[in-house]
């Protein structure tokens, strides 16, 4: 380990605001995070068509198996280590500061990414819903920045004010979500309810990893982003050495059951061996299929809701989920820019970025980091509009892309880190929780980037000239080879930041911080 100065003593200027957040409090940010909602209107109805059909609910919990497996050691690597830099701490811990610095910096870029691609999507489908629903004719970026004035204004406030405005959303998208499967499995769909074509492993990795399966596993990781944010909020959680751990389980495990569950509830309803024509009809505009997959999830709903309780319920049920998708998007900007600031302020109080990032407000929030992050994100929205990018094609596809291969890069170091570290200190000597789980977890992650990477085109919308994303592996053009190489370069100017800045840095980076 890297020797490190002595960190500063904490202030009132420079200290969370401790016991703010239960295990719900968390598991409300992260689950907000994953927003399910948005996943099963857009990225369901893509994976179904282009990935293993009637078996995509397998690939959605065969990815949340290796995300449980990645858990484990991430929870026992928060037994030792409550910081809210979480990933950085981590890496920092058990592979140096280089390493755990460089980890930061790529934990930063996915954060501000999904951040950016939320509110490109948010815009778009704001601008869309208003137009048609009450007549306000406001452009994307008009929605987008005003999402981004409430945004920073509640990251602001104290973190317990936006748990309590994250569960309500959660619960309400939740509920909708839970409702509609119900209703499939009581009215039950053209063939029954069949187990066996969702999850049986032939069919959940029929194609092939380089074929179909590999793209609806693709799909489903990036649908995940977000799970791992729980011990981020480890400094301003009550008992954070249960707290966390209790909250990565529960996160993990509720977002797994709702993704399987609400999948299969739509392969059920459409039928098991016509759910691909089923979206591909319900989807097309104009023959072309796939303009509108959200139509997938709120159709279903409106039949089958309709059929069980009454075709007013269905109908309600549908319009307000049409509207949930849009606080679903909102939960999901409020939960990553607590994730983006929390990583400013933690490197501001490491001494790796400017020292100003670590003062908190009045109400115990990252006043200087939320801004930060505010201003940045306030930027790239501008960009794109003055450049007249398209917020969905351009903002949301390019963003989302990025953010989630360099999210499954730092769980990658993390789990490399966390065998590391127990290895070396003998502090856990659980075997499964710090070796066999972590390099199971290694093995899963490893094989998802190289199935998000392979298939970043289609994914980011990037693809080289003359290619078939569907068929043809790494045909990207200049734009998807830049966004997919990023977090390594990322990673590598970190860790160069970290040497060169090693005089700088304090025990902060890598200290329990509350205990």
């Amino acid at each position: 380990m890297d020797q490190l100065k002595a960190a500063p003593e904490e202030t009132p200027e420079t200290a969370l605001h401790h016991g703010r957040l239960g295990v719900f409090g968390i598991v409300f940010f992260v689950v907000a995070a994953a927003a399910p909602l948005v996943g099963m209107t857009g990225a369901v109805p893509v994976a179904i068509v282009l990935g293993n059909g009637a078996a995509v609910p397998g690939a959605y919990v065969a990815v949340g198996l290796v995300l449980l497996l990645f858990s484990f050691g991430y929870a026992a690597m928060s037994h030792r280590v409550t910081n809210t830099g979480a990933f950085f701490a981590y890496v920092g811990r058990g592979l140096g500061i280089g390493p755990g610095v460089g980890s930061a910096f790529v934990s930063l870029v996915a954060y501000l990414a999904i951040q950016l691609a939320i509110y490109g999507f948010f815009g778009a489908l704001a601008a869309a819903q208003f137009d048609a629903e009450l007549g306000i004719n406001w452009p994307w970026y008009v929605w987008s920045l005003i999402a981004w004035a409430v945004v920073t204004a509640l990251s602001l406030l104290s973190v317990d004010v936006g748990a309590k405005l994250l569960g309500v959303l959660m619960l309400l998208e939740v509920l909708s979500l839970f409702v509609m499967a119900l209703a499939v499995f009581f009215v039950g769909g053209p063939e029954g309810v069949d187990f066996g074509a969702s999850f049986a492993p032939g069919n959940v990795l029929v194609g092939g990893l380089t074929g179909t399966a590999g793209i609806a596993l693709a799909f489903a990781f990036a649908s995940y982003i977000g799970f791992e944010a729980t011990a981020i909020y480890g400094e301003e959680s009550k008992d954070p050495k249960r707290t966390v751990p209790v909250a990565t389980y529960v996160a993990v495990t509720l977002i797994t059951v709702l993704f399987g569950l609400v999948t299969f509830a739509i392969v059920t309803a459409l039928g098991s061996s016509t759910v691909v024509d089923e979206v591909v009809e319900r989807t097309s505009v104009d023959g072309t299929p796939l303009v509108d997959p959200a139509v997938v999830v709120f159709s279903v709903a409106e039949e089958y809701v309709g059929e069980w309780l009454g075709s007013w319920a269905g109908t309600l049920v549908s319009n307000t989920m049409q509207w949930l998708v849009l606080s679903s998007l909102f939960a999901g900007l409020l939960a990553f820019q607590n994730s983006a600031s929390r990583y400013f302020y933690s490197m501001g109080r490491a001494g790796v970025l400017p020292a100003a990032l670590d003062r908190v407000n009045r109400f115990g929030g990252p006043a200087v980091a939320s801004v930060t992050t505010s201003v940045i994100a306030a930027a790239v929205i501008v960009f794109f509009w003055a450049t007249d990018k398209d917020p969905v094609l351009n903002l949301f596809y390019w963003m989302s892309g990025l953010a989630v291969v360099a999210i499954v890069v730092v769980e990658i170091l993390v789990s490399v880190a966390v065998v590391t570290y127990f290895r070396r200190t003998r502090e856990d000597t659980r075997v499964w929780h710090t070796l066999i789980a972590p390099l199971l977890a290694l093995v899963g992650l490893a094989i998802g980037l190289y199935l998000l990477m392979s298939r970043f085109g289609l994914l980011a919308g990037t693809v080289a000239e003359g290619v078939d994303p569907t068929t043809q592996s790494w045909g990207l053009n200049g734009t998807g080879w830049t966004l997919v190489l990023l977090p390594f370069a990322t990673f590598v100017v970190g860790w160069g930041i970290g040497l060169l800045r090693r005089s700088e840095e304090n025990e902060d980076a890598v200290k329990d911080l509350v205990s």
